[in-house]
Order: structure tokens, then sequence, then C-alpha cells
């Protein structure tokens, strides 16, 4: 059977194009497409997809803490970013959130099909230029030099806290769009600053840019694309 592919991307012409190449392959099926990562993963379950296609970098909820959420809460289902960052930081993030394929967005169409197939059948890929990089990380965690992400400190829906603070959401915004109190939302907000040891907005913003949570273009008065 077919893997069964889920395709998430803010850019709609992006999304299009890589739409149109998977459906001209004979051995993919395309069971949906997003504008918004959120929107997909309340659908994960109903479309049941083998596979998401999903960039780094998206309003609200990011492509990272996306694949964090779909691993703790659909672990059948794989990720794969798609996306244009090589940086060292969005490729290990990924993976430590539990993606299993990270493809470059100027790779071939054969690569990533060659990724949905590898991810389908249990194993990992990643573009052959972001090898090297992951190897030496890997050894040096081995070998206990590196410690865990900074990230790790903080739970799933404080990480989405944080992606939303730094894209300029304030207390009530967070209270439209995660369905909180607005003192929820306010003592999220302190719980994250106390466990980063990070005391302000602009600090937080920062810290967010750097661990590939979010981009600086991200505002919440920006037209967000729907899902389809």
């Amino acid at each position: 059977m077919n893997p069964r592919v889920l395709l998430i991307d803010d850019h709609a012409l992006v999304r299009s194009g890589i739409r149109l190449l998977l459906d001209k392959s004979s051995t993919i099926t395309v069971v949906g497409e997003f504008g918004s990562a959120r929107g997909a993963l309340e659908m994960c379950g109903e479309l049941r997809p083998d596979v998401v296609l999903t960039d780094v970098e998206m309003p609200q909820l990011n492509g990272i803490e996306l694949a964090r959420q779909i691993t703790m809460n659909h672990p059948a289902i794989s990720t794969i970013m798609v996306t244009m960052h090589s940086s060292q930081q969005y490729v290990l993030e990924s993976l430590r959130a539990g993606a299993r394929g990270y493809v470059l967005k100027d790779a071939a169409i054969a690569e990533l099909l060659t990724a949905i197939h590898t991810v389908r059948a249990g194993k990992r890929y990643l573009s052959p230029s972001l090898v090297d990089f992951v190897l030496t990380d890997y050894i040096r965690q081995a070998n206990g030099e590196q410690g865990l992400s900074d990230l790790d400190k903080l739970s799933p829906r404080e990480r989405e806290v944080l992606q939303l603070l730094a894209e300029g959401y304030t207390s009530a915004q967070l209270r439209d769009v995660l369905h909180i109190s607005v003192r929820t939302a306010d003592a999220h907000r302190s719980r994250i600053m106390q466990k980063l040891d990070i005391h302000s907005i602009a600090g937080l913003t920062k810290f967010a840019i750097t661990h590939g949570l979010t981009s600086v273009h991200y505002r919440p008065d920006r037209p967000r694309v729907q899902p389809l």
C-alpha cells in the first residue's frame, strides 16, 4: 500500500508545488494539505497519514513542536522536515523532537520520495549534506560532551506559549489561540522565564529564534493561511 502523506507548509505556492510533484508519483497517496500546523495536528487522527511533511518555520506552532506532539500522541506517524534551513540547530532540535527525516527544499523530488519510503519502513533519512555534523553531535553525546537542550526544560505547552510570546502575542491573544485563561497564560510566561532564567520578552524572543521556534517575520496581526 502506498504511504499516506499529509503535507503542511504555510506558503501556499510551496505547498502546491510539492503536492503537484507528489501527485505525479504512483507510489505516494496525498491525504491532505494544510497551511497550519495546529490545524493539521487536530486532523492527524482522522486522516491517518503514515508520513507528515512539514516545514520547520511556521506561525503559532512550528514544525519542531509539531514533530514532538505527533511523536507523543501519534507514534505510528513519521514526520519529515522539508525546509530551506540547514543549520545544525534546526536539524538537531528536529531530531530530538522525534522527526525521522530532514530534507532540504533544494533536493530533487526523487530524494523526497526516497525519504518518504525510508521513514515509512521505520528508518531515518537525512539529506546527505547534513549527515556529517549529525554524526559528530552523536559522538559528542556518546562521550558525554553535550548536555540536554535548554528547550528540554520546558513542557510542550510552555514551548507553544514561548513561540507565541516571541511572535508578539499578548496574554489575551494567547487565551484565544490556546483556549486558556489570561491568568493561565501569565502563569505560563512566568514559569518559562524562571526555567530559562530569562526575564524579558526581548530575551525570550531571542531565545526562541536562536532555538528554531520562530522567525522574526511572524506577527499576531499577520493574516494566517487557513487549512484547505
